[in-house]
């Protein structure tokens, strides 16, 4: 399939670019997206939740009333979960909430996106750019003259940039990643999808 590249100023430069149907033009499997943005978004946890349990509080162990005749539940301690200020009844602990997931279900999931968006017309090649040096004024004036400024973007480098990369860090609704560090929930996440002309080589390179 054949898409056409505009150039930095938002008009067409007459050059066509070929994207492969095995990547951007395949039959969307919505499970392996679901496993692949589950891992993602599990691995971005910290897992360094803690509460402190009745071994772990402090007070006194002394034993409260005596255990029978008084015609309530038999108590030993104040340090109890059932008491205020006692410890937290199976609270949480620090875990690693991240899982394995194979490499093909991945790809798969990248592959599944990327024909999403290609498919809803939100994915846009374009020519090669670079800045002389890091300013976020010139990032914003490339994407209002491809009429994406008001949009969520999700730009596609080839390799790092710092230039480029620092341009677009104080933008909330953009974001720059390298071909390499292209993930299923970026893609997703983003309204519009834009590649660099060498971006669309390096990403068929990593995912064929």
């Amino acid at each position: 399939m054949e898409l056409s590249v505009i150039n930095t100023s938002g008009k067409e430069t007459g050059k066509k670019v070929n994207l492969a149907e095995a990547i951007y033009s395949i039959e969307p499997n919505d499970h392996a997206i679901y496993l692949d943005v589950k891992q993602y978004l599990a691995n971005q946890r910290q897992g360094t939740h803690k509460s402190k349990e009745r071994n772990e509080v402090s007070g006194s162990t002394k034993k409260i009333k005596k255990q029978k005749g008084t015609g309530g539940a038999r108590a030993g301690s104040l340090k109890s979960g059932v008491f205020v200020g006692g410890g937290r009844i199976f609270g949480p602990r620090p875990r690693n909430y991240s899982f394995k997931l194979n490499k093909k279900v991945k790809q798969l999931a990248r592959k599944s996106a990327l024909t999403y968006k290609l498919k809803e017309s939100n994915l846009v090649v374009i020519e090669d750019f670079n800045f002389d040096a890091p300013k976020t004024q010139n990032y914003v004036s490339l994407l209002e003259k491809i009429s994406l400024a008001s949009a969520k973007t999700l730009v596609v480098i080839p390799e790092n940039n710092d230039n480029i990369f620092l341009s677009s860090r104080n933008l909330k609704n953009s974001k720059v990643v390298t071909a390499s560090d292209l993930n299923t929930y970026d893609v997703l996440n983003a309204q519009k999808l834009v590649l660099l002309v060498s971006s669309v080589e390096k990403i068929e390179s990593i995912l064929s």
